[in-house]
């Protein structure tokens, strides 16, 4: 996928978006042909410097930036110039996927194995254990606890991981 399609697509942008930030977004949605210093880039975008060196941070850690050094001679300062390099991000949507897979697997597994009350005045979820050490009645409004049955939640979870094994080719 281009460079520019990639940036056009949503879940790309939002997954950009949750990395940097909405003060770093502009560093990440406005890459630089070549290499390019992060005064360079706070000047272009019109951004304070630490918010560009969050972002490209940001981007490095996650395999989407990269940068070299070069030191003046003179007055042996370093300049980093940097690359953005965004061919990992399908990979890295994968494993995000494979990460919110495995996370609903385990909360689907919790919602299966526990019981839980819930005060409908405010709107508290509590455990069994919980329910019962408060005698079942709410300790912020006093209100009895009502058996709380989850299996809707259970069901669009069962869904939703089901959709993600579809879509990452897993059983």
């Amino acid at each position: 996928m281009a460079f520019e399609e990639l940036l056009e697509d949503p879940v790309v942008q939002t997954y950009l978006h949750e990395l940097v930030g909405p003060r770093g977004m502009p560093v990440a949605a406005a890459p630089p042909d070549g290499e390019v210093t992060d005064e360079e880039l706070a000047e272009e975008l019109d951004l304070e410097l630490n918010d560009v060196r969050r972002a490209l941070f940001i981007l490095y850690e996650n395999d989407l930036a990269d940068y070299r050094r070069l030191r003046d001679e003179d007055s042996g300062w370093l300049t980093y110039l940097w690359t953005l390099e965004y061919g990992s991000i399908p990979e890295n949507l994968r494993d995000e996927m494979h990460r919110l897979l495995d996370a609903l697997e385990e909360r689907r597994e919790y919602e299966r194995n526990h019981e839980f009350f819930l005060c409908e005045v405010d709107s508290i979820r509590f455990e069994f254990e919980e329910a019962m050490e408060f005698d079942f009645e709410c300790p912020q409004c006093g209100s009895e606890l009502d058996a709380l049955d989850n299996d809707h939640l259970v069901t669009a979870m069962d869904d939703r991981i089901d959709e993600l094994r579809a879509e990452l080719n897993v059983a």
